[in-house]
């Protein structure tokens, strides 16, 4: 059995801290759960690039009887996505021995740090919404969601050929989620189902093949209408791509772990703050994000 020493204390604090981060920073995000991400554990920096392959289109050729078939050379799409944001929050624990031995505190010091990172990466894809031109853009600034919308943006989407086997999301604004649910239509339907209590439980689940779901950060812009830009896509119309960060410079005084679940990557650092007196945590997470398939998505306006 190993000695018991103030290093391996330390190292096992931090993986205390770190082991709390992912949960709860999946469980805060919304677009960060429906897209197409990628993380692996190589080490990175702030400014590399990752190459995302994109599938090419290959045709289907009539083979006359004896005939050969046609080779096709397809070239594979590619998508460079910049690792341009590395994020953080920090805090301070005065006493971290009363948190190891109160678990609940730890939730209290962790859970607002990792919601501002999760409401960052959340702002973030969200903001990616001018990038998606493929597709017209359906709905009017200023004015409520109707049935005839949603219809026009699967409809643009169908058209668009996303595969029938990708499930659609669209997420919305608190406003424009509460007026899809005052639909008379949409929020009397299957009543006594348990997947579309609407009126029940005031969700609105599934509607026009889209799974529908709100989030606060969708972005506003303009003022006099202000023009809600809520989002209809697929699984591959966007990339959030993480890469691990490097352990701090050996005898610094710092401590760093990883939390890495789910294609998703965190650091946790520990470090001694003089001038407080305390111990600081920072979690932080370098990632990039990007437009990967324009055609996959299409603007909402309300």
């Amino acid at each position: 059995m190993p000695a018991i020493t103030s290093a391996n204390i330390a190292q096992a604090i931090v993986k205390l801290v770190a082991a709390e981060a992912l949960p709860a920073l999946s469980s805060n995000l919304v677009m960060g759960n429906l897209i197409n991400r990628d993380y692996e554990p190589v080490l990175a920096s702030s400014g590399d690039t990752v190459n995302v392959p994109i599938a090419p289109q290959l045709t289907a050729n009539n083979i006359a009887e004896g005939g050969n078939v046609q080779t096709q050379n397809p070239n594979l799409g590619n998508a460079p996505i910049v690792l341009d944001t590395h994020i953080e929050a920090t805090f301070q624990i005065p006493d971290v021995t009363k948190v190891l031995s109160v678990p609940d505190l730890l939730k209290v010091y962790m859970q607002p740090a990792v919601i501002a990172i999760a409401e960052r990466i959340e702002s973030d894809l969200l903001g990616l919404y001018a990038g998606f031109s493929a597709n017209t853009p359906v709905g009017t600034a200023g004015t409520p969601l109707t049935e005839a919308v949603l219809d026009a943006a699967e409809t643009a989407l169908f058209k668009a050929k996303v595969p029938a086997t990708s499930p659609k999301y669209m997420v919305v604004s608190a406003d424009t989620y509460s007026a899809l649910r005052q639909i008379p239509r949409f929020s009397e339907q299957r009543i006594s189902d348990a997947f579309g209590q609407v009126i029940a439980e005031g969700n609105v689940a599934k509607l026009k093949d889209f799974f529908i779901l709100r989030s606060q950060l969708v972005p506003l812009t303009g003022s006099s209408p202000v023009n809600t830009h809520n989002l209809a896509f697929t699984r591959d119309a966007l990339a959030l791509i993480i890469r691990k960060l490097p352990q701090p410079m050996p005898g610094t005084g710092a401590i760093a772990e990883y939390a890495e679940m789910g294609n998703f990557g965190l650091r946790v650092i520990m470090s001694y703050n003089p001038n407080s007196l305390a111990q600081q945590f920072t979690v932080d997470c370098l990632y990039g994000k990007a437009v990967l398939r324009n055609q996959f998505a299409v603007q909402v306006n309300s």
